[in-house]
């Protein structure tokens, strides 16, 4: 008889999800560099990778890229964190209380289409260019962003479920961390991941309201100069560092948030 092959492990199963993405990775960067030598393009404005690859290196030999790095994200972590925090216990309250949620919910919807970029001089203008500016900037992006996923995925948990709960003698405390919190984790996940790439959004516009550091100032200083490779490195950074943070998000959701298919 013929031994059942048992089923992948996981080590077998990392290059399967990684194919697809590193083709298409292979396949962005053959187009970038065909056009960037056919001349569609002024050969000045559009690098090749290898000469974008090439300022990274540079500015990892440096220090600058190491120092803009360190800044940036003291600035969007600590202002996701805050923004995270407070987003998610007002979706919570406000997915949970309907009158609450009556009286938040038309402020914040008018708050949401307003940029964080249309708020950095009147940030500017009450703390200053410091750091707290920048930081509350990303805080009130990011809050804004967590609380339309919690409020939507609390307020969808079925009201049955939490009317069972209680009808069992369940109290507050354990009607939300055992009915309430494991529903709308989800939710909660798809926020955080959803803030982390609103942050660096932020973070873009606050640093570009006066900074002295960080990968946005750079690109602003590098655009000055028209340093395109350098510009071009820049961007890439922050597209690789919005990457490893929803990986990191997404790994973290797969652990603690099993039960969900999504």
């Amino acid at each position: 008889m013929y031994a059942t092959p048992s089923p992948p492990g996981r080590a077998g199963r990392i290059p399967g999800r990684l194919g697809p993405a590193l083709v298409a990775a292979g396949s962005v960067l053959a187009l970038w560099y065909v056009l960037a030598r056919s001349g569609v393009v002024a050969p000045g404005l559009l690098p090749t990778p290898r000469q974008t690859f090439a300022a990274l290196a540079d500015g990892a030999r440096g220090g600058t890229l190491a120092t803009d790095l360190t800044a940036s994200l003291a600035r969007a972590g600590q202002g996701f964190a805050l923004g995270a925090a407070l987003g998610g216990a007002l979706g919570f309250a406000t997915g949970y209380l309907p009158r609450l949620s009556a009286a938040v919910t038309p402020l914040v919807s008018f708050l949401r289409p307003i940029p964080a970029i249309a708020l950095v001089p009147l940030a500017t203008a009450w703390f200053g260019i410091g750091e707290s500016a920048k930081r509350l900037l990303i805080a009130y992006a990011v809050l804004l962003a967590v609380w339309l996923y919690v409020h939507d995925g609390v307020s969808r948990v079925p009201v049955t479920h939490l009317r069972a709960a209680r009808s069992l003698g369940a109290p507050l405390r354990r009607r939300f961390t055992e009915v309430l919190l494991p529903a709308a984790a989800p939710a909660l996940l798809a926020a955080l991941r959803y803030g982390s790439s609103v942050a660096l959004l932020a973070l873009v516009a606050a640093e570009l309201g006066g900074a002295d550091s960080g990968l946005a100032y750079r690109l602003q200083v590098d655009g000055q100069f028209l340093r395109v490779d350098r510009m071009f490195a820049g961007l890439l950074v922050l597209g690789l560092l919005g990457v490893g943070v929803d990986a990191a998000l997404a790994t973290i959701g797969r652990r603690f948030v099993h039960w969900s298919a999504s």
